[in-house]
């Protein structure tokens, strides 16, 4: 067992992802670029979403049919304009976007190694917008390491 090594430098950098609507936005090479950026070696990169209706997941990224079945999951799982839901502020798919971003999280914590994340072969990191309109998400990546 190796022994474990103090952090040594904490970096932190933050970007805007425009969606476009529902759906998963890659993010994978700006998460990259900033574990780049903080020149930590071995470490780990935490991504955090400054927002309550869409989320952060590390998924599939090789076939596209996997984000289409699941959104088709999520639909069913919580439909927009469900009557169980009273906060409806902001349209039918205002309190299922929150669920939605409850059951997927709000953070991720990646380890990185060599300088890079650690993601497996068909692993990328997304952005889930669970709004059907556009919006701007403000995502910060910390590094920490050494």
């Amino acid at each position: 067992m190796t022994r474990a090594q103090p952090v040594q430098h904490v970096a932190q950098h933050g970007f805007t992802v425009h969606t476009r609507g529902r759906g998963l936005f890659d993010v994978t090479q700006q998460v990259r670029d900033a574990v780049t950026a903080s020149s930590v070696g071995t470490g780990l990169a935490q991504i955090f979403v400054h927002h309550t209706s869409c989320s952060l997941l590390i998924g599939e990224n090789a076939d596209p049919t996997v984000q289409a079945d699941l959104e088709r999951f999520f639909a069913r799982l919580v439909p927009d304009g469900d009557p169980i839901f009273r906060h409806d502020d902001e349209g039918p798919d205002d309190m299922p976007a929150h669920v939605r971003a409850i059951l997927t999280g709000c953070s991720l914590a990646v380890p990185v190694h060599a300088g890079k994340p650690m993601l497996g072969t068909w692993q990328g990191i997304y952005l889930y917008e669970h709004r059907t309109h556009a919006h701007q998400r403000k995502v910060t990546v910390t590094v920490l390491g050494h």
